[in-house]
């Protein structure tokens, strides 16, 4: 796939711009998930039977930059799925700045925290744009999904792909793609080629910092998250008779 001569000649400085950003509502939206499902609500078998959807990822996932943070891809899929009437349920756990290495440790605090039927893991950006080795970064992708896999053995994964620019070396960009295919073929998890496909390098679905998607840009990227995850949706509630 091909990213857009803007986003490939984009300069390291403003890339930085992209990990350097303010925390994420992970704990606030934990919270609010698990109020929903206390005991004694009116919806009670409801909540019972919806599975949660998890969107483990950095400041793609949580919103920077947007007016909502459910202007974000999860959110937008939340959307949709509420459209569609589905038995779902999605927590938004990006957290800004997020790299693999802090996501792997993060992910031990969530899983006992949250329950997790689907889960999307959106990170590696960030190792990417501070150059961190590709190996280092296949590593915490595989400990992480190897982790969410033994919290719920029946869990689905979703893995997101990411490109970096050639500005960062020819070979490492190469073998940085490559991180993510390996992945989803050694781990069997399902994988969305390229999150940002249609919206890196486009200026009028970015904000200022080239970065950073726009609500428009957010569309795009819900409707790449959904070509794999809807699916996987529509397959599982035809299973459950819904």
């Amino acid at each position: 796939m091909t990213i857009k001569n803007q986003f490939l000649t984009l300069g390291l400085a403003a890339l930085t711009a992209f990990y350097g950003c303010g925390e994420g509502q992970t704990s606030a939206n934990i919270a609010a998930e698990k109020e929903t499902r206390a005991a004694g609500s009116p919806d009670a078998k409801a909540e019972a039977e919806t599975q949660i959807i998890l969107f483990f990822g950095n400041s793609l996932t949580a919103g920077y930059g947007l007016d909502q943070p459910d202007l974000a891809f999860p959110g937008l899929i939340q959307q949709r799925i509420d459209s569609l009437d589905l038995p779902y349920k999605v927590v938004n756990a990006g957290l800004s700045g997020e790299t693999t290495a802090g996501g792997k440790s993060r992910i031990d605090w969530l899983l006992k925290k949250q329950p997790v039927d689907i889960f999307v893991l959106e990170l590696g950006a960030n190792d990417g744009l501070r150059g961190i080795s590709t190996e280092e970064t296949y590593a915490n992708l595989k400990a992480i999904i190897q982790k969410v896999r033994a919290s719920n053995p029946e869990v689905k994964i979703i893995l997101t792909g990411m490109q970096m620019p050639p500005s960062m070396g020819q070979q490492y960009s190469k073998d940085f793609r490559e991180v993510f295919t390996r992945v989803a073929e050694e781990e069997s998890v399902a994988l969305v080629p390229f999150l940002l496909e249609g919206v890196g390098g486009e200026a009028d679905l970015n904000q200022g910092d080239g970065i950073h998607p726009t609500e428009e840009g957010q569309k795009i990227l819900a409707e790449n998250v959904w070509e794999v995850l809807g699916p996987i949706l529509q397959e599982e509630a035809v299973a459950a008779g819904v």
